[in-house]
């Protein structure tokens, strides 16, 4: 049987993309969550200049049945502005893979769903001379019924605006900590590019929780997406070194976890496959994997 032949459209117009590509989005709305929360923030930030660092999406488009079958996009505002690619015929990755080079558009980074982000990137790195390597295996969940844990001493609050500076201090720790936990270098964590005005943003519309402890101090910070296409995102989940192993965690997301759901919501995080205690922590509560998601490079020279 002949392979499908698919058209892609690209656009800088988050609006255009939205319209263009909501049957898909909202058809695995779970898988598809971190490319709809980023289209639905740049439509609700409104920018008319474009930004200092490549922001497209692309719609993979069957040629006969003129449905949308595969998106990707180019959003990220930290260097090496990696892709995100969501599942799509492989034949579909293998000629994206081949346009963006021809494009000058290849990033030699991308995370996004599997086998469609290898397909791609192992592409591009024989086309740029490349070699991929792995920098990170993610999994994500879905949670369909909350399993009560047993609580941690202390209580669940909303950050008010006077915890900026401790949300905005734990917002960047969380990414180095999450690759000292993973065996990865500290170094090459993937920098905090919320900024302090958008953590400011989900402190005022209530996206921010927080833990304290029976003595009264902030222990532990649990973050959420707005919901999307119906599903919500946990995360950051952090709590600083010293604070760890006594359930702060595990009592929070449960809250916040209850507190999407009763939207209502359905409810999704990502976890890091080399990080067992997240992982662990996450099951715990009836978190179940959806599908596995890979961070991939492509080393030259």
């Amino acid at each position: 049987m002949p392979t499908p032949a698919c058209r892609f459209e690209f656009t800088e117009d988050a609006v255009a993309f939205r319209e263009r590509a909501q049957s898909y989005l909202a058809a695995d709305p779970v898988t598809t969550t971190v490319v709809s929360t980023i289209v639905d923030r740049a439509i609700r930030e409104g920018a008319t200049e474009p930004p200092p660092h490549p922001r497209w999406w692309v719609s993979v488009v069957d040629e006969a049945s003129g449905d949308v079958v595969g998106v990707a996009m180019r959003t990220a505002p930290f260097a090496p502005y990696p892709l995100y690619v969501l599942p799509m015929p492989e034949a579909a990755a293998l000629e994206l893979a081949r346009l963006l080079h021809e494009r000058g558009d290849a990033a030699p980074a991308a995370n996004g769903a599997l086998p469609s982000t290898d397909v791609l990137m192992g592409e591009v790195a024989r086309l740029s001379g490349g070699v991929v390597q792995v920098h990170e295996h993610t999994r994500l969940f879905e949670l369909h019924e909350l399993r009560e844990p047993r609580r941690a001493e202390g209580r669940a609050r909303v950050a008010e605006a006077r915890d900026l500076d401790l949300a905005q201090e734990w917002f960047g720790a969380f990414h180095v900590d999450a690759a000292i936990q993973a065996g990865r270098d500290p170094d090459d964590a993937t920098a905090d590019f919320i900024g302090r005005d958008g953590i400011a943003a989900r402190i005022e519309a209530g996206l921010v929780w927080l833990w304290e402890d029976a003595s009264g101090e902030v222990v532990h910070l649990t973050g959420f997406n707005p919901p999307s296409f119906g599903v919500a995102r946990v995360g950051p989940v952090y709590t600083p070194g010293e604070q760890r192993g006594h359930g702060f965690a595990t009592s929070l997301v449960a809250d916040v976890s209850r507190h999407l759901l009763a939207a209502p919501a359905r409810v999704c995080l990502f976890t890091d496959q080399a990080n067992p205690t997240s992982n662990r922590i996450y099951q715990s509560l009836g978190y179940e994997p959806v599908v596995d998601m890979v961070n991939l490079r492509i080393v030259t020279g």
